[in-house]
């Protein structure tokens, strides 16, 4: 078996059983990082010192057979805007150059007395601000699928490091798709819990009334375990799960405008399984959502801009121009107007409870309406560079304006995910339709 490209549960599951040693498949996946041509372009820094402590530490837990749990002992990666104490971490912005935080971030701190190994920090698009994962200022990591194609953003090496057998998974951050674009584009599971299931200390920030940490991975079994250990509790229970009897609501109309044939048509194929395997299927179009999405230049960019204002106007020579002007959008919103639109907001997400999504055990959607794009033709048209950034983030960010948890799964159609939104705080409810879905469509 190819152990750098099991899955997390996998590895944890034969650490226990003494049949994987974790220092062992530390080194192999440090050996693979140093190795691989792209390395560089996936890992802004690798931690092997840190690594490999960790990893002795968990040999001899194991050994004595007093492991902290099912992930002591696997080593995963970090995007580079979640604090490691006494390492550089960076954002992927030269905003912040050698910038060295003292203390783990929250997230990082629980996973480390879990057991887990921190391999390191994966690159990232210029402070999380854009779904295609492009980043001239440090690096651009490789599509895992195709290395000429766009890997998704903003945990762009995060993701690429799972999918090229670099980690056994990562944990990256998600603002309005960063987690869900590059899983999917990379054929990955991610997962986006509700907003402030998690600590947020340590994270850098981006726009702190959207952002969110969590997992990319191989299953879905992986990002609940990893969800339990960053949210300090039990895992939730997936045995049973199936796709027979399960609601789900096909969100049309939006999701699907301007949408490629290639990720139309894997959606399709992928309801259809899911159809085959029991589920309920009702197709659901919800004019006013456009109203939702409208408000988003009014939402994001603002309060990114005066989170960042300062520094960037200190140094505006620093950034790549598209970012640049991305933040700079939102300083042309006034306050009466930002307000106005979280008021709205907040109405539309009762009305999305009452009227649309209660009686759903989830509601699905193509993940990216688009594959990924060519990364040097988006580096040198502009035509092309902005219409793939419109329509890149389009449909992940539905959950994050609506406030929901919300999980891509590969559906067997390279680059092409399927996206199944939960309800607000029930995150595990989630997890066990989409490890439904997962068995379903993997059967199938």
């Amino acid at each position: 078996m190819d152990w750098l490209r099991a899955s997390a549960v996998q590895q944890g599951r034969a650490i226990m059983a003494g049949l994987l040693d974790p220092i062992d498949q530390t080194e192999a996946y440090l050996d693979a990082a140093r190795a691989h041509p792209d390395g560089k372009r996936i890992y802004a820094r690798l931690t092997a010192a840190r690594a490999r402590s960790e990893a002795v530490a968990a040999h001899d837990r194991a050994k004595v057979e007093l492991r902290h749990g099912i992930l002591d002992g696997v080593a995963i990666s970090w995007k580079d805007n979640i604090d490691s104490g006494g390492t550089v971490t960076e954002a992927g912005s030269r905003l912040l150059e050698a910038r060295v935080p003292r203390k783990d971030a929250t997230v990082l701190a629980r996973c480390a007395r879990s057991g887990l190994v921190c391999l390191g920090k994966t690159h990232m698009t210029e402070l999380a601000f854009s779904g295609l994962g492009l980043n001239p200022n440090t690096a651009t990591p490789p599509n895992g699928l195709d290395p000429a194609l766009a890997p998704g953003g903003s945990s762009s090496g995060a993701a690429v490091s799972v999918a090229l057998g670099l980690a056994a998974a990562a944990i990256g951050s998600d603002t309005g798709g960063s987690i869900r674009v590059p899983a999917a584009w990379n054929g990955l599971v991610g997962f986006k819990p509700t907003h402030d299931s998690l600590p947020e200390k340590g994270v850098v920030p981006l726009c702190r009334k959207f952002d969110v940490v969590g997992p990319i991975a191989r299953t879905v079994e992986d990002c609940a375990e990893l969800l339990a250990v960053m949210a300090n509790r039990k895992a939730v229970d997936l045995h049973g799960a199936q796709a027979s009897g399960l609601r789900l609501m096909v969100l049309d109309g939006l999701p699907f405008d301007d949408a490629g044939e290639g990720p139309v048509t894997a959606f399709q194929d992928a309801v259809q399984r899911l159809a085959r395997a029991g589920a309920q299927i009702t197709h659901v179009a919800t004019e006013w959502l456009d109203k939702a999405m409208a408000l988003s230049p009014q939402l994001f960019a603002p309060e990114a801009y005066g989170i960042w204002r300062a520094q960037i106007e200190d140094a505006p020579e620093l950034m790549w121009n598209p970012i640049l002007e991305r933040f700079r959008g939102g300083a042309e919103v006034s306050a009466p107007d930002y307000v106005a639109a979280w008021e709205q907001l907040v109405r539309i997400r009762r009305k999305w409870v009452k009227d649309v999504a209660s009686s759903f055990d989830a509601v699905i959607l193509p993940t990216v309406p688009i594959l990924p794009p060519d990364a040097k033709r988006l580096m040198e048209d502009e035509a092309y560079f902005v219409r793939a950034n419109l329509l890149t983030l389009r449909n992940t960010r539905i959950a994050n304006l609506l406030g929901l948890p919300a999980a891509t799964l590969p559906t067997g159609h390279p680059g092409c995910g399927i996206m199944m939104m939960g309800h607000a705080a029930r995150d595990g409810h989630l997890l066990r339709v989409a490890a439904a879905a997962e068995a379903a469509l993997d059967a199938d």
